[in-house]
């Protein structure tokens, strides 16, 4: 998806730079409401099978979403007896609100959130993360409807999330399998771009920011996954479904409106800097080929609809040029936005400007159609007007394309590039994830090996600075709620080309 506005801001994937050895790579986010009896097992599970298999140094952060038990006693527990855990509270409840209040705030380069009752293999977290960590991707999820996947439950639920995951390809082109899959990572500077886009604060948080990802061209990885079912699961099936239905709604107008700014997203072509320079090459052919056919169909019968009807009145002239020039119109507003990804009015007048000299073109293939028919035939019968108009419209359309891609709407991401690129210091290239620790300062650019786990753990380490912030300003811009400790992170923090 593209606009005319500004061109993305997201870097090329590299793999994962690092400045300090005491930075967590990963942070894994457990959200919780009222688990006082699995939170515990959970979170020694998960610590114990990182220690042995996780060759990073890594983070487990409950977030905790005002639950009314004892489950805030156990997570301040787990954080004192366990260096590596960390425990946040909001006092409101949704796990899309925890989920972006705690991933705003980490300093890892690496995101990740899985279930309380660990229905997924936990083999699958370094397959999860890898591509993350490489730079290969951008998100990634667990599948329990890939083809080796292994999944125990019942039939009720395997039903649903079918059904829930086929209307998702039917009515937003979702192409990812899997959406409600509690096993999703993310990296970190994606998610900051990505997360103040996503309004959902409940279930639907995850298929949001899926679409919206795939929808802006990023790369998501898929990971087949053994997955039992939790009998005792308290997620509530039918209000689940519906507020996820009311989301699929409201995420599907706002991408048929235009409403999102989605090009902040885009990557560049290529990860190589050779491929970063390659100009003049043609971007999305194919999408856009089915696109237009889709429109100039669509078209072409409203134009002999309007044809037909104004052949009533009127002689066959007229006719086709008044139906030729409000099927134009309606034309060039269809393929500026659904064909050729341009949203916004910016441009707009100037494009059915263009449109309509295109449409000229059409309109004297299509008169000189009519006229060299006439000149043969002194009456020609209306079926042989249509068939006439038809074999002129194909050929107009062939030419429309043409033109409307070289002319009307060309790809300005090269030009664009161009002038950015002649705007950035030479020595930017991608962001670091150096932290701020307490009493050091991050070196921007500062570069090395992704940090190994510590060995020792005598002395808890406390990633995030002291800075105090509202959870509810990270969720909702609401300053009511109980304050609690992280570190706010400010997008791209030491890379000089974030132009936002």
């Amino acid at each position: 998806m593209r606009t005319d506005s500004s061109p993305g801001t997201l870097p090329a994937r590299e793999h994962l730079p690092a400045g300090d050895a005491g930075t967590p790579v990963l942070d894994v986010v457990i959200p919780v409401y009222n688990e006082e009896k699995d939170l515990q097992p959970c979170v020694l599970r998960l610590h114990d099978h990182l220690k042995r298999t996780f060759p990073y140094a890594f983070r487990i952060t409950i977030a905790d979403n005002a639950s009314t038990d004892t489950t805030p006693q156990v997570s301040r527990w787990l954080e004192a007896e366990i260096p590596e855990v960390r425990a946040f509270r909001l006092e409101q409840k949704g796990r899309g609100r925890a989920l972006r209040t705690v991933w705003s705030a980490s300093d890892a380069p690496i995101l990740a959130y899985m279930d309380v009752d660990l229905s997924t293999d936990l083999n699958a977290l370094l397959p999860l993360v890898a591509p993350l960590i490489s730079g290969h991707s951008d998100l990634a999820i667990g599948s329990r409807l890939s083809r080796s996947s292994r999944v125990v439950r019942g039939a009720k639920r395997e039903f649903i999330s079918r059904t829930y995951n086929l209307i998702l390809r039917g009515s937003l082109q979702a192409r990812f399998s899997d959406a409600q899959c509690g096993f999703k990572a993310i990296r970190r500077d994606v998610a900051q771009v990505l997360l103040p886009l996503i309004e959902d604060t409940g279930w639907f948080f995850d298929t949001e920011m899926l679409v919206l990802a795939e929808r802006a061209g990023l790369r998501i990885h898929e990971v087949p996954v053994d997955w039992v079912d939790d009998p005792d699961s308290t997620v509530h099936i039918v209000k689940t479904a519906t507020d996820d239905l009311k989301g699929v709604w409201r995420v599907g107008r706002a991408l048929a409106t235009g409403s999102l700014s989605l090009d902040r997203l885009t990557r560049p072509f290529g990860d190589d800097p050779r491929d970063r320079e390659i100009k003049d090459v043609p971007k999305g052919l194919a999408r856009q080929l089915v696109g237009f056919c889709v429109v100039g169909g669509l078209s072409t019968l409203f134009y002999l609809l309007l044809y037909s009807g104004f052949r009533v009145f009127t002689g066959s002239q007229i006719a086709n040029a008044l139906a030729l020039l409000v099927s134009a119109i309606a034309n060039t507003a269809a393929n500026r936005r659904l064909t050729f990804g341009v949203r916004g009015r910016g441009g707009a007048v100037r494009h059915q400007a263009q449109g309509l000299v295109v449409f000229g073109i059409g309109l004297a293939l299509t008169s000189g159609s009519l006229a060299a028919l006439n000149a043969a035939s002194s009456d020609p019968g209306h079926s042989t007007e249509l068939a006439v108009l038809i074999a002129a419209n194909l050929a107009a359309t062939v030419l429309r394309f043409l033109l409307f891609r070289a002319w009307v709407f060309p790809d300005r991401r090269d030009a664009d590039a161009t002038v950015g690129a002649s705007h950035t210091p030479a020595h930017s290239s991608s962001p670091t994830y150096s932290t701020v620790g307490a009493g050091s300062m991050a070196q921007p650019g500062h570069r090395g090996p992704l940090p190994q786990r510590p060995v020792t753990q005598s002395a808890p380490h406390h990633p995030f600075d002291t800075t105090q912030f509202r959870a509810g300003e990270a969720a909702d811009g609401n300053w009511r709620d109980v304050t609690m400790q992280l570190q706010p992170v400010r997008p791209h923090d030491t890379d000089s080309r974030d132009l936002r």
